[in-house]
């Protein structure tokens, strides 16, 4: 297996996603920054996104399989940057604008129908608009866009080059 092989880039996708929850992880549990609604939507996609990026390296699909794992690729990475798009845009509003604080994702999921719920996550609350961790500048959000779509845009190119 070369370095520049559909599975060993495959592989390098997932161990990135990886990579990206542990610190998720560590900055939760070590750094005590407990993670909004929409931080939990953009650490579903990651997940997502590393398992795919997993089954797509353990599987060394054919031509067809390959076109369909650079569509899951595309979808969740996109779905991803959507949602920490629309995080990254909650931050950067004006403070009079922020919407109110809201009640946490548990109580969200549990008594509003699965639609309603996501509307009210993805309107955001005033906890999505804090930035309390930031490096180089950017947001956890703000790095989160970047890398799903680096890593998305990187996986569409992998498996569907001719190797």
């Amino acid at each position: 297996m070369t370095l520049t092989s559909t599975r060993a880039l495959n592989l390098g996708g997932f161990a990135a996603c990886a990579g990206m929850m542990a610190y998720a992880l560590y900055a939760e549990h070590q750094l005590l920054l407990a993670p909004c609604p929409l931080c939990v939507f953009q650490r579903v996609a990651v997940i997502a996104l590393g398992i795919v990026f997993l089954v797509a390296a353990l599987h060394r699909p054919g031509q067809t399989g390959r076109v369909i794992y650079a569509g899951l690729i595309g979808i969740i990475a996109a779905t991803g940057a959507g949602i920490a798009g629309r995080h990254v845009w909650l931050q950067h509003l004006p403070a009079e604008q922020v919407p109110a604080c809201g009640p946490g994702l548990d109580y969200i999921l549990d008594s509003f129908p699965l639609r309603e719920a996501l509307g009210k996550v993805f309107t955001g609350s005033g906890e999505c608009a804090t930035v309390d961790w930031n490096f180089l500048g950017l947001s956890m959000p703000a790095w989160v866009l970047i890398s799903v779509t680096i890593l998305g845009l990187g996986g569409i190119w992998n498996n569907l080059r001719r190797t």
